[in-house]
């Protein structure tokens, strides 16, 4: 069979499932339907729908888009069927129901963002990033009932380079993933569909990527200053990594601080002192020398600001305070004053 008659059907919908769909339409592989999830109010009232990128991409190049709220709906499956896929492939969408996945004749593959089994969830890029892994990689394999857990047909390594943030793994992963979609399509066809592939390996070493909300994002600044460095990348530019601006006086209220880039210094917290000797805020408050410095403590020496973790000064190079744009810490401070003042926490 030639790929311009192998029928696919593809399933996603974010940006980084785009990637793989556009690999496919721009090389000649004969997608015949998209299936991607129901347009998301947006707006102060939700009062206007926002397509996803699958759909909108599906759109602009003339694909029937089916946007089922169940996927066992009895409708949304006649239709399904109607398309006669002989083989069906997902990136990033939902668990699929095994009417579904087990519909094509070819079965259908699933892209994700990680070296399976590690990594299994729907935030495998954010966690990578956050454990401080320096690789990871896209993995494809078979659905069948369980999530993330299906035979392996192919693998392909990233490197992760410490200075990596989100954006620049998923960047890169999309198209990485985009190249394996279309290379283990390529193998169904060329064995008839009978692609080879291996089960997993189960371990309890392996990581898990749940999802991600707010609360996971909160910074604790009492972890090592290595641990809050790779975390505040691994949740930049979204959804970011967030903490409390609190005033040392309690009357005071605290305010909301996205941090979005920080850089590792080296300096131990131990003495109190950055750069300068100067004591810290308690110290200066109680006529003690300092032997150490309050976890969140904040300094500001020449235009740079900097925190206190529990044994290292991390600096803080972009943030977002509560109500604004995100900026260089350079800019907040120029009108931010006193910051030894505040804590974060």
């Amino acid at each position: 069979m030639e790929k311009k008659n192998l029928r696919i059907v593809f399933m996603g919908t974010p940006e980084f499932a785009v990637g793989s769909l556009q690999r496919l339409v721009e090389n000649g592989y004969n997608v015949v339907a998209v299936v991607t999830q129901p347009d998301k109010p947006v707006g102060r009232h939700a009062s206007v729908l926002r397509p996803s990128p699958v759909k909108e991409y599906a759109l602009a190049h003339g694909l029937p888009v089916l946007q089922p709220l169940k996927m066992k709906d009895e409708h949304f499956l006649e239709q399904l069927r109607s398309y006669n896929a002989d083989l069906q492939v997902v990136v990033a969408f939902r668990m699929l129901p095994e009417v579904v996945w087990a519909m094509p004749r070819f079965g259908t593959f699933n892209v994700h963002a990680a070296l399976l089994p590690d990594y299994r969830g729907a935030a495998p890029i954010n966690w990578a990033v956050i454990n401080g892994e320096t690789r990871t990689g896209v993995t494809t394999f078979f659905l069948d009932h369980d999530i993330d857990t299906g035979r392996i047909i192919a693998q392909r390594q990233f490197s992760i380079p410490d200075d990596a943030d989100v954006e620049y793994v998923y960047d890169g992963l999309m198209q990485l993933g985009a190249q394996l979609c279309t290379d283990t399509v390529d193998l169904v066809l060329s064995t008839d569909g009978n692609a080879p592939s291996q089960p997993q390996q189960d371990s309890d070493a392996h990581h898990a990527a749940p999802k991600i909300f707010k609360e996971t994002c909160a910074i604790d600044f009492s972890l090592p200053a290595k641990r809050i460095y790779d975390f505040v990348r691994g949740l930049s530019p979204a959804p970011g990594a967030w903490c409390l601006l609190t005033p040392r006086d309690a009357n005071a209220p605290a305010q909301v601080l996205k941090i979005y880039k920080t850089a590792k210094t080296g300096k131990s917290t131990a003495g109190g002192a950055l750069v300068s000797s100067a004591p810290d805020y308690k110290a200066a408050n109680t006529h003690d020398q300092p032997t150490s410095v309050e976890v969140g403590t904040l300094k500001a020496e020449n235009r740079r600001l900097f925190v206190a973790t529990v044994d290292e000064w991390l600096e803080i190079l972009e943030l977002q305070p509560a109500g604004k744009k995100r900026m260089t810490a350079r800019d907040y401070l120029n009108g931010f004053q006193h910051p030894e003042h505040f804590l974060l926490k």
